[in-house]
């Protein structure tokens, strides 16, 4: 007789066949890094969201309209390389998705991290560049990493999932449907655990500065190894 999965989580459990990209653990360590990262930019880097570009383009409008140019393309500068970072990410999953020697997401891991590491050895002259490298590092995460337990989520901001996890929530409650409080329960740990890093990542940077960025890059690293274990990934 087979052994049971093994549980994921308090969250549910993890089937045998589901990859390490999709589960709780590795998107709750996403998530956590996504906070960081948007709390970084915003405290250190200008006052710039590195994740959530609905942010950006409502104060780059408001900026171009007030004739404000040069604040303007302070905003809008990251949401251009948000939309890099996602055609790029989608290039890399095109030219290495059958590749043998190593994982197309662990490629984007790897780009991810050497970015954020430089980001760290910027001073704030390089603000512009900086926010820039993160909104294009954060885009080729949200790309890369998209489901969590086969639900679709995003690891660098939470309007989407707190969207998805109210509606699974209120269909438990017409329907008592307990794989939908299992849903709901995933995308509401997974928002829980971006406030965390946001405001982990709010605290430290006021004592840290600039180098608070590689906390996301050890924090990738981990999400690295846990990849390079598993052997489900396709």
């Amino acid at each position: 007789m087979k052994n049971p999965a093994k549980p994921d989580s308090l969250f549910g459990r993890k089937s045998s066949k589901m990859q390490t990209s999709e589960s709780f653990r590795l998107s709750a360590l996403l998530s956590f890094s996504g906070g960081l990262q948007d709390a970084y930019t915003y405290n250190i880097r200008d006052k710039v969201f590195a994740n959530a570009q609905t942010g950006n383009v409502v104060l780059m409008s408001q900026n171009l309209m007030q004739g404000n140019w040069v604040q303007g393309m302070h905003y809008m500068c990251p949401l251009l390389s948000f939309a890099l970072g996602v055609l790029a990410s989608e290039r890399i999953e095109s030219r290495f998705k059958d590749s043998k020697a190593v994982h197309w997401r662990q490629i984007i891991l790897m780009i991810e991290m050497a970015a954020l590491l430089s980001v760290g050895f910027m001073p704030d002259s390089l603000n512009m560049i900086a926010n820039m490298i993160v909104s294009f590092s954060c885009a080729m995460q949200v790309q890369t990493f998209r489901k969590v337990h086969g639900y679709g989520y995003a690891s660098t901001m939470c309007i989407g999932n707190l969207r998805s996890g109210t509606e699974s929530f209120s269909k438990y409650l017409r329907d008592k449907d307990k794989a939908a409080l299992r849903k709901a329960l995933h995308f509401f740990g997974i928002i829980l655990i971006f406030a965390l890093g946001a405001g982990t990542g709010g605290v430290i940077s006021g004592n840290l500065g600039i180098p608070t960025i590689w906390i996301s890059v050890a924090i990738l690293f981990v999400v690295f190894l846990m990849m390079s274990f598993d052997r489900s990934e396709d």
